[in-house]
């Protein structure tokens, strides 16, 4: 759970989405330009729409606030197509925080249900909710065994300058290693280090058009 140290305000985004703001790091979940918007554009329609496989196996970092799975989640009930859906976390949010985020408001009808179940799943274990199977993993991605056959990596840590650790050579040849053939990985940074990093690791690196706000994001082929 959160440390006694780890402060985070509310705060609401330019979509009217609710984003999180750790004064910590100087840092915010998500784009101040929108974080629905965002999460849409780098995760669902660069990431998701580009995996053709009709079962796909997702590797997530960054849990945060849910919003990535929950969205992915809707896509696989729009499309039919199976998820497993591995997604990484150091410090989950508490209830209290949960509560506050707008999504289920700003997602439609039945998007409440669904963004409660995400939070409610177990952590560090498969919790199946129709074709969707979600398996949260409370645990540091530097110290953790990302599972094999992943077909899709939503890469959401904190920026390069705040966590560097996370955006190492090291790090990506773990992931790229995990992948399945012709995987995909996306990314809302489009840092030089970091096209270099993937690079290394072995993918072949694209630049895509960022959502509002943003000029690029990344985007990776095994």
């Amino acid at each position: 759970m959160l440390t006694s140290k780890m402060k985070l305000e509310l705060i609401t985004t330019k979509d009217g989405s609710h984003s999180l703001y750790r004064p910590d790091l100087d840092e915010q979940y998500h784009s101040v330009f929108g974080a629905i918007r965002e999460s849409m554009h780098i995760y669902i329609q660069s990431g998701f729409m580009a995996v053709t496989k009709k079962n796909i196996r997702i590797f997530e970092m960054g849990f945060g606030t849910g919003l990535n799975a929950c969205l992915t989640m809707l896509q696989s009930l729009e499309t039919g197509r199976a998820v497993k859906y591995y997604s990484i976390e150091k410090f989950p949010l508490t209830r209290e925080i949960v509560a506050e985020l707008n999504y289920p408001s700003l997602l439609g009808n039945g998007e409440s249900n669904i963004f409660r179940g995400i939070h409610d799943a177990e952590w560090d274990a498969d919790v199946t909710m129709g074709r969707f199977t979600l398996h949260k993993i409370h645990a540091d991605l530097l110290d953790y065994d990302i599972p094999g056959g992943i077909d899709l990596v939503y890469y959401d840590a904190f920026s390069p300058e705040k966590e560097p650790a996370l955006w190492t050579d090291s790090v990506f040849r773990k992931i790229y290693d995990s992948m399945s053939d012709s995987g995909v990985f996306v990314s809302y940074s489009a840092k030089g280090n970091v096209r270099r990093s993937l690079l290394a690791a072995g993918f072949r690196v694209e630049k895509l058009a960022g959502p509002p706000g943003k000029k690029h994001i990344l985007r990776a082929i095994k």
